[in-house]
């Protein structure tokens, strides 16, 4: 399978009905295959920046290509939301067809099998628990054969045993389908355990505060590793070590 592609972003904004821009100056650029978080307090323009990677938000000045095309002109994303947004009037294989019309049942089978919902096609969303309804999520976001994989929050509300397991997922995802990924996560600790690289955003207008391409190999760190990366982060956000 071909690596996901390069992302190219250059930011100025967005600007909103205040008419004051969101970001200052962000550039960044992130190769193909890579495994980007994107850390920073509430509402500093982490989703914002999903949405601009995705083409589905406009209002912004600079440029942002995505395998060198720009991003509302490249192809669809997979899109993993903070909660599944799951519909729930539609069964499991409904809801994966609902973003890929034309879903073969085999694939259906293949998908639900890779986020370890294998014969739960006839499902309906209520009646699976929140970790299954975020693997379904995730089925639903590699449905459309993505090169790129953005994530927000994608283990917010679940305890630490759900989230351990669907970062183990997420990791054999990662390799499997050689995606470009970037991944928004209040929790230092999800990117230390996941991520390739980490970008800190703080300010308003947020600024890059720091860019750490993070020591080690993604899912095979240590906990003294991880405990490091995610003191490095704490320091890089304030002095006294406090992420928001």
């Amino acid at each position: 399978m071909a690596q996901g592609p390069d992302l190219s972003i250059t930011i100025d904004g967005p600007i909103f009905g205040s008419g004051v821009p969101l970001f200052s100056d962000l550039r960044l650029k992130v190769p193909g295959g890579q495994v980007l978080a994107l850390i920073g307090p509430s509402g500093i323009g982490k989703t914002t920046l999903l949405r601009i990677l995705s083409g589905v938000e406009h209002r912004w000045h600079g440029e942002v290509l995505v395998g060198g095309q720009p991003a509302e002109k490249a192809p669809m994303p997979g899109y993993v939301f903070q909660d599944a947004r799951l519909l729930p009037w539609l069964t499991v294989e409904e809801n994966l067809r609902a973003v890929a019309p034309d879903l073969a049942d085999a694939r259906i089978s293949e998908l639900l099998r890779e986020v370890g919902l294998a014969g739960q096609q006839k499902a309906w969303p209520h009646a699976l628990s929140g970790g299954m309804q975020r693997r379904l999520a995730l089925a639903r976001a590699l449905s459309v054969h993505p090169s790129l994989l953005l994530l927000d929050e994608p283990f917010v509300s679940l305890d630490r045993a759900m989230v351990r397991d669907l970062q183990a997922l997420f990791l054999k995802v990662f390799s499997d389908f050689e995606t470009t990924v970037v991944m928004v996560s209040h929790d230092p600790e999800d990117a230390a355990r996941l991520a390739d690289r980490a970008i800190v955003l703080l300010g308003r207008p947020a600024r890059i505060a720091a860019d750490m391409l993070l020591p080690g190999r993604r899912g095979h760190r240590s906990i003294e590793e991880i405990s490091h990366i995610t003191a490095n982060f704490a320091a890089a956000v304030d002095p006294i070590g406090a992420v928001a």
